[in-house]
């Protein structure tokens, strides 16, 4: 059984090696050139697979025609009304009538004149002048005043240097401002404020000894200024500064 078994297997092998044979013959044997032809043949299945994944890609990328990519006009957004400068004018609290006439002769020239606004800006200018008198900061003066006042000023502060004193000065702030005057004469508006601010303030001479104030203490400072601004043209309400032109002591 054994011996027949082994037989038939030689056949089987003589057989497969005769078809081998005779296959190889058929096809040959690959050459350099096949090398390359199946180099080249699987690159282009690498590139078409590329664009395949491309075009997949881009299949959810609409292109818009370019007039469609500009942005649409925005629809005009209705203007709500509000109130007009005279009645907001008007409806600003003051002690005097009169200040109200004196505040809307000032908006017939500036429209855009605001109360409110003038007099937080004024509150600004008032800490910052106060401030900067009693560093004797002249520079700071000198664009915050009128050349009355500021000569007035660095007359002061002159004077203190020469005696060797100096101030040391805390601004804690405004308690209260209100305007007490409003008018306009020749084009020229003037507003009159009346500040009560806080500050806590010493001098000292030359020695160092304090001779008034109390580093201590808050005190509280009421002062009356006068502010000043060409609103005569449209270059002149081009700038919209104020200046310090008056200062007065309270009664």
């Amino acid at each position: 059984m054994y011996g027949q078994f082994d037989v038939i297997t030689l056949i089987a092998l003589i057989v497969a090696i005769a078809a081998i044979i005779k296959l190889r013959s058929v096809l040959g044997q690959r050459t350099d050139e096949d090398e390359q032809r199946v180099e080249r043949l699987k690159t282009r299945e690498r590139e078409a697979g590329q664009r395949a994944a491309a075009e997949a890609a881009s299949a959810d990328v609409i292109a818009m025609p370019r007039r469609d990519r500009e942005p649409l006009p925005s629809a005009p957004v209705p203007e709500v009304a509000g109130p007009s400068v005279e009645a907001r004018i008007r409806a600003y609290p003051v002690q005097d009538p009169a200040i109200t006439d004196g505040l809307l002769d000032i908006a017939k020239l500036d429209p855009s004149f605001e109360p409110d606004s003038f007099l937080a800006g004024a509150g600004r200018a008032y800490e910052m002048i106060v401030s900067a008198f009693a560093e004797g900061n002249r520079r700071s003066l000198k664009d915050l005043l009128s050349k009355d006042v500021y000569d007035g000023f660095t007359a002061a502060i002159a004077e203190r240097e020469a005696r060797g004193e100096t101030i040391e000065q805390q601004f804690v702030g405004i308690k209260k401002s209100e305007m007490v005057e409003a008018e306009t004469k020749n084009g020229i508006a003037y507003v009159t404020v009346r500040f009560v601010s806080e500050l806590i303030s010493v001098t000292r001479d030359k020695a160092g000894e304090v001779i008034s104030g109390d580093a201590k203490k808050i005190k509280d400072v009421t002062d009356i200024w006068t502010f000043s601004r060409d609103i005569s043209t449209a270059k002149a309400r081009s700038n919209p500064n104020w200046r310090l032109v008056a200062t007065q002591a309270p009664n």
